[in-house]
């Protein structure tokens, strides 16, 4: 290694060590006698941990690796002997600072180490792990809160999916089959895997949050989830307390906005290219909700009421993700069907029908049959907008009629200019 390359690295473990160095002490109890009894290290303290396994690496030619594996043993034995010293007086004492100093002695060794290179690449590689680490260590009551909030079959159930999605998924067959080919087992999964990640994005922000918060941040993070859910849960808080329309029209109109980028990275996902055109409907239909939630956030004033619980299934349900990959897989073959039978106006035909109920199948199976060239770009995305529109229609029905027509009207007339708004960009689509 060169000098100045051995300078770099150097520096780049003092760095990583100084990051998490002072997330560490930081994070020390304000009390006096608390800190100086429970206080194991702090800005100074990792920073040299650092340095010590950059420097052990930097001298690995002239006396070998075992001097890299002697410096994590002492520094094991040095962290082992505080623990037990501490949990002989206390009984009580975590592991997190003593894991934070060995990944800070593994990082600055891995800052003069040849594993990665050359030096731009590995100095990007550990200050991903460095700030990784350093967001972990931070949130703790944050991650606490959400342990103490998921409940056994929230656990459950993502367990049973990432069997499906790590397991089952890499094994089925990825290759069409049926009629027109439109059917690929593999593809339908990875779908499966997809919207349900997404969902659970959603319900882990919900779940986080809890309820308490503002109307405004529910349709924010319940629009991730599902923003049908949304509207159901804050119409019915509408039609009990009227004082709350503006505030529950903000948290409907905000959740199906937030709708919209949900959809471009559905597409992102599937098939890029069509964001070339897509984005320009989707983004005239995000400014016309942008406009309506700056107008109702005015109108709402000072009311700031609390959010009710959002009626949220886990997106991780096993049974959820069948039902869901059967819905798309349906979806996928009538569109290819009408689309053969009818021409275009069969695709739009089932944009309408599918949209109704849900947006995210009508995506997929349009973004899938634009990728394999079955369905011309403009009319994919002309039928993804006529998804959107249909599911926003029904939403604002939802809403007039769990809400009322005072408080549906005023949601229906937001709806309405996002929906001028989208009609507006696709014929730029289709002029362009």
């Amino acid at each position: 290694m060169h000098d100045l390359d051995a300078l770099l690295s150097l520096g780049l473990a003092l760095l990583l060590g100084l990051l998490i160095g002072f997330e560490r002490e930081q994070s020390a109890p304000d009390d006096h006698e608390e800190r100086r009894r429970t206080f194991v290290g702090g800005a100074r303290t990792y920073p040299l941990v650092a340095l010590a396994g950059a420097l052990t690496m930097l001298l690995r030619p002239v006396v070998g690796v075992s001097l890299v594996v002697a410096g994590f043993l002492v520094l094991c034995a040095f962290l082992g002997i505080s623990y037990w010293d501490e949990m002989r007086r206390r009984g009580d004492r975590g592991l997190t600072s003593e894991a934070a100093f060995m990944i800070t002695y593994l990082l600055g060794a891995l800052s003069s180490s040849p594993v990665f290179e050359p030096l731009e690449r590995r100095a990007i590689v550990l200050a991903f792990v460095a700030v990784v680490v350093t967001v972990v260590l931070s949130v703790k009551p944050r991650l606490h809160a959400l342990a103490e909030r998921a409940s056994k079959d929230d656990v459950f159930a993502t367990l049973k999916f990432l069997i499906v999605a790590v397991v089952v998924l890499p094994l089925l067959p990825n290759e069409p089959f049926g009629p027109y080919g439109v059917l690929n087992p593999f593809k339908i999964g990875l779908m499966v895997v997809l919207i349900a990640g997404i969902d659970f994005v959603g319900y882990v922000a919900v779940r986080a949050l809890g309820a308490g918060r503002g109307l405004g941040l529910t349709g924010i993070v319940g629009g991730l989830a599902s923003s049908t859910a949304v509207t159901l849960s804050v119409s019915r808080r509408a039609k009990e307390d009227p004082s709350l329309r503006p505030s529950c029209t903000l948290a409907v109109v905000t959740a199906s906005t937030v709708m919209v980028p949900r959809v471009l990275l559905e597409v992102s996902v599937v098939h890029r290219p069509l964001l070339s055109q897509l984005w320009i409907p989707l983004g005239a239909m995000t400014l016309g909700g942008a406009i309506a939630i700056g107008f109702l956030y005015k109108q709402s004033g000072d009311v700031a009421p609390k959010s009710q619980k959002l009626e949220l299934s886990n997106p991780f349900e096993l049974s959820s993700a069948l039902k869901w990959g059967l819905i798309f897989t349906i979806v996928l073959f009538a569109s290819r069907l009408a689309h053969e039978l009818l021409g275009e106006s069969g695709t739009y035909l089932a944009g309408l029908v599918a949209g109704a109920s849900d947006v995210d199948a009508i995506t997929l199976s349009m973004a899938s049959l634009a990728k394999g060239g079955s369905v011309d770009p403009r009319v994919a995305v002309t039928t993804i907008m006529i998804g959107a529109a249909a599911n926003t229609i029904v939403k604002g029905v939802m809403a007039t009629v769990i809400g009322g027509w005072r408080y549906g009207r005023i949601v229906a007339a937001a709806f309405g200019g996002m929906m001028v708004s989208g009609a507006a960009g696709l014929a730029v689509v289709w002029l362009g």
